[in-house]
């Protein structure tokens, strides 16, 4: 079993490796790009040095994580504890519906400009952006795992003469914790990308931020650090919630 996965560990580098030669021979060796257009990997890695020493990198990723964070937090409590109730309440389920399913399929990107206006420029728009994008795919997620609950379960814990709270606490919240897990996996990537389109037009910081002002400068090689780190960050969440997925279903 360890040599497939160390197998697979190996096979996972080789495209990257690839994708690396053939940027470096386009862009650095050949110049058939020129770099105010796409940076080379030398002036990637020129970027992301000075990054490094001035410290700003280490600052718009600490802002970005606290926001992706925040509003993960805000999402997955309202999210979670709203799908509990609406799963184990029909007729509740009935009355929220239709506004669910109004407000679902709305992009997150376009409360931007609500979000300008009542928080202001900061940490307080791409936090409600997290959340609007984020508090759907969990809620549903939630409310398919409290439907999914074994019925035998539950008549189970009825005839032990199990009261309403002991029924969602003991019995449907943990039956439905792998499909709030895949909720969450799935709202994390949602939320970076709501992050940094925040950040675009409604932040003075995060990575967001900086590659826009990157961009307005010709920084090119600073841009593609910044896309690079998000897609580091996002690696990283995943094989957070994978591996959490893992610890429930094995």
């Amino acid at each position: 079993m360890k040599s497939i996965r160390n197998e697979y560990k190996k096979e996972t580098l080789i495209l990257p490796i690839i994708i690396i030669i053939i940027w470096y021979l386009i862009c650095d060796v050949f110049q058939l790009v020129p770099g105010y257009m796409f940076p080379g990997p030398s002036d990637v890695a020129t970027s992301f040095v000075k990054l490094i020493v001035s410290g700003r990198l280490f600052k718009d990723v600490f802002e970005t994580i606290y926001k992706v964070l925040f509003g993960m937090l805000l999402a997955s409590t309202v999210g979670i504890t709203l799908g509990i109730l609406l799963g184990w309440s029909k007729r509740l389920e009935s009355l929220c519906k239709l506004v669910i399913s109004i407000l679902r399929p709305i992009p997150p990107i376009a409360w931007i400009p609500f979000s300008i206006m009542w928080f202001g420029i900061g940490i307080g728009p791409a936090v409600f952006i997290i959340f609007m994008g984020c508090v759907f795919p969990i809620l549903i997620s939630t409310i398919d795992g409290v439907h999914r609950t074994d019925p035998v379960l539950i008549e189970a814990a009825q005839s032990f003469g199990a009261s309403d709270s002991q029924m969602l606490t003991e019995v449907i919240l943990p039956s439905s914790v792998p499909y709030i897990v895949s909720g969450l996996k799935v709202a994390i990537a949602i939320a970076l990308m709501c992050t940094i389109s925040g950040e675009m037009i409604g932040s003075s910081s995060g990575i967001g931020y900086m590659i826009l002002t990157s961009t307005n400068l010709f920084d090119t090689g600073s841009t593609v650090v910044g896309m690079l780190v998000i897609g580091v960050i996002g690696i990283i969440f995943d094989y957070i919630f994978t591996k959490v997925q893992e610890r429930i279903f094995w």
